[in-house]
């Protein structure tokens, strides 16, 4: 395996250094993202296992459980090790398993981050994201509850989540935004414009779903190949695209594994040729 030479850190929003790989912790909750694990302490063991990894940086959300994935990092990890970026979002409701609605009140808004810091058992949240836009509130007034929060020392940072360029424009108008959260991998670029406008601005770029190899990682597949040429899986090579796609790259992939999440993790050091990098864009 061949080490890559890109930089492994980024700093969020300026002044939050963390290594670009970092962890999702939206698959620790129930099916549906609803409930309680059925493994509870394997979820806890799987989060320890990845600030043993190196990891800095974990990604979750209040509607995750909804609230058990927040409950389930203060439970493993605080008091936290210095330099942890732990980034929340708020903006999705649940009514059930696979049910998300977006409320983009700001009264509401402002709730569930005094709830993500009562759960989290931080003063102040790392980087705090608007988890959809509600189109029945003005933007506006959905990330000026964040700025306010902001001002109250609540807030470190603020970003975005399913935005397309013009709505991380508008966004931008209104707060400085630090980092924009899309479904973006291998086989989904649909936001390669939302990553070129990042990339151009120095705003992180925290691809959701990062593994999606699919048929893609068939054994005959060109995936497979190229997993096989550097002794790797094909999860590792499509993390190690993504990671080689732009310096303002942040995966996070999520697992319920300690096995995966040490894979996962290893994705860091492997480094592409110019001609595996050609042979995996062409698959668009």
């Amino acid at each position: 395996m061949t080490t890559s030479t890109l930089s492994d850190t980024f700093a969020i929003g300026g002044d939050l250094t963390v290594h670009r790989l970092g962890y999702g912790a939206m698959q620790l909750p129930g099916p549906g993202v609803w409930g309680e694990p059925a493994d509870r302490d394997g979820a806890l063991a799987v989060l320890r296992a990845a600030v043993e990894q190196g990891v800095d940086l974990i990604d979750t959300a209040d509607s995750y459980g909804p609230l058990v994935s927040e409950q389930l990092i203060a439970e493993a990890l605080h008091p936290y090790p210095e330099g942890l970026v732990i980034a929340t979002k708020a903006g999705l409701t649940r009514q059930g398993p696979g049910i998300w609605t977006p409320v983009g009140r700001p009264a509401y808004l402002k709730q569930q981050v005094e709830l993500s810091l009562r759960h989290l058992r931080v003063e102040r949240i790392d980087l705090i994201q608007l988890h959809r836009i509600d189109p029945d509130v003005p933007l506006a007034d959905q990330l000026g509850a964040f700025r306010e929060l902001q001002e109250e020392g609540k807030v470190r940072h603020i970003g975005v989540s399913e935005v397309s360029v013009a709505e991380l424009e508008a966004a931008r108008g209104i707060v400085d935004v630090v980092s924009v959260q899309n479904l973006y991998n291998l086989t989904n670029r649909q936001s390669e414009d939302v990553l070129e406008y990042a990339t151009e601005h120095g705003i992180a770029f925290i691809p959701w779903f990062p593994i999606a190899t699919g048929d893609l990682a068939a054994p005959d597949s060109p995936v497979a190949d190229i997993a096989r040429e550097l002794d790797a899986t094909p999860a590792q090579v499509a993390l190690a695209w993504l990671l080689q796609r732009s310096p303002v790259v942040l995966p996070i992939p999520g697992t319920k594994s300690v096995d995966h999440l040490v894979e996962n993790t290893a994705a860091a050091r492997l480094s592409l040729s110019p001609e595996d990098v050609a042979r995996l864009d062409a698959l668009a």
